[in-house]
């Protein structure tokens, strides 16, 4: 008894290190496949994004002309309008009223707004 015993742990510690190997071998196996199928499924989407991607660049470089003009002649405007407002945040959401004015209201918690010494005043 004490024979077979002995006989069977024997047996038994040979083999577990090859089912260790094994499973360590199929733990990598199964990683090289989740990398396969992320590497597939990247893939894919950039199959798919790509013709959306082409035609963005085709818009936006159809546009760049436009957009140089418009920078051009409103950008002394919008440099003038930034100086004259501290930050937007201090502002309300515009109220637009049914005679066409639009207000923009400075919030009640905002910080007092000191103009630039250079304007001293604020054209309404």
């Amino acid at each position: 008894m004490k024979q077979i015993a002995a006989l069977t742990l024997a047996i038994g510690l040979s083999v577990t290190p090859a089912v260790a190997q094994d499973e360590s071998a199929e733990i990598e196996d199964g990683f090289n496949l989740m990398e396969e199928g992320a590497r597939m499924l990247m893939r894919g989407l950039m199959s798919e994004v790509e013709p959306a991607i082409s035609g963005l660049r085709g818009s936006l470089e159809d546009m760049a002309p436009a957009m140089g003009e418009f920078l051009t002649t409103m950008g002394p405007a919008l440099t003038d309008l930034l100086r004259q407002v501290d930050d937007f945040s201090h502002y309300r959401a515009p109220e637009f009223l049914p005679n066409g004015d639009i207000i923009i209201r400075r919030k009640p918690d905002a910080p007092v707004w000191v103009p630039d010494a250079e304007n001293g005043e604020i054209e309404l």
